[in-house]
């Protein structure tokens, strides 16, 4: 049962990267592609009535966590607190900007909101790399599956740590490159005219940016977490997932013309990295940078094996109601984002 819920802890959060992912990628190229206030505008509202039920996935994902590794989430909830008080407040000033600023017609206010915009995404899509590094890194877990790390210490991804090191910021800065490619690429998805057109192109010079990212990323990872390599020794099947990222990357750059092949092959080159990531780790699901040997596991952070079966039974349920709603929404509000469109934002 443990492993079960691993996966579908995976899914849920792999799901919410390439959901929530293109709307951080929105908020940060919104500022780039346009050239004034009222494109600025067109570019929001394309994530208008998607944003907020993506995040869906980030808070179903968390109590899926809770429930079922509960010792993971006590132990990753108290000893990121710092990092993740600043998450919880970036998603309330990215929230607030997307409703602000339609409420006043004013260039100041519309200039200012954009803005709050822009910082948000692009710290969000910095501080979840960064936190994905650390995982992959791992943590200086005791032998009561405890830790503490300053926000930074000397930058080095051993001894002492901190949230912050070359490694992690690394990580940082490679997710901001991949989501704002991605963002780009779900603007070129929904939009026409000069708008499209410089998307593709921040998208296409992005897109070189991220392959040499990830080369480094996976050399640097494979390097500092031997547990990776073991991993794919063990079990070299496991291959089909980095293949996976290899074909989205590719497919990315072959499919920009087409518009939506390359926002799906976008897609799959996150559901590529982000299950490369799980497989190499498994069955640890927080390492420790000290003691191997305290790490939280699937077997010893899962919840009793009698409350996960019961689980998979409501988890189904809800999983099938937030699938159909998600259907829903994205076929109300198929096709191009236009002047003309009739919505909110």
């Amino acid at each position: 049962m443990g492993t079960l819920w691993f996966c579908l802890v995976a899914l849920m959060l792999t799901a919410y990267v390439i959901l929530d992912g293109f709307d951080l990628g929105v908020g940060v190229v919104h500022l780039f592609a346009a050239r004034n206030e009222d494109e600025r505008h067109l570019i929001s509202r394309t994530v208008g009535p998607f944003w907020d039920a993506n995040e869906v996935w980030l808070l179903a994902a968390g109590g899926t966590l809770y429930f079922a590794f509960p010792a993971l989430y006590a132990s990753s909830f108290s000893g990121f607190y710092l990092p993740l008080m600043m998450v919880l407040w970036l998603l309330i000033l990215r929230g607030v900007s997307l409703e602000f600023r339609a409420h006043v017609s004013a260039p100041m206010w519309s200039s200012f909101w954009d803005g709050a915009f822009f910082l948000a995404s692009g710290l969000l899509a910095v501080f979840y790399g960064a936190a994905l590094g650390n995982v992959v890194r791992g943590v200086p877990l005791n032998a009561q599956g405890q830790f503490f790390e300053a926000l930074w210490t000397n930058f080095l991804p051993s001894g002492q740590t901190g949230i912050l090191d070359w490694y992690t910021i690394l990580v940082g800065v490679a997710a901001l490159l991949v989501l704002t490619m991605h963002g780009a690429l779900w603007v070129v998805l929904k939009t026409d005219g000069e708008i499209q057109r410089r998307s593709r192109r921040i998208a296409g010079t992005l897109w070189w940016a991220v392959v040499v990212f990830t080369v480094v990323l996976t050399l640097s990872s494979f390097e500092l977490q031997p547990h990776l390599s073991a991993s794919f020794a063990a079990h070299p099947w496991g291959y089909i997932f980095p293949a996976l990222a290899v074909a989205g990357l590719v497919g990315i750059i072959v499919f920009l013309p087409s518009h939506a092949k390359a926002f799906y092959a976008s897609c799959l080159y996150l559901i590529g990295m982000l299950t490369s990531v799980a497989f190499g780790l498994y069955p640890d699901v927080l390492p420790a940078s000290g003691n191997a040997g305290f790490s939280l596991t699937v077997d010893n952070a899962k919840a009793a094996d009698y409350g996960l079966k019961i689980g998979v039974v409501w988890w189904i349920i809800g999983m099938a109601l937030a699938i159909t709603y998600f259907v829903f929404i994205h076929r109300r509000f198929a096709g191009k984002v236009t002047a003309s469109s009739e919505d909110h934002y």
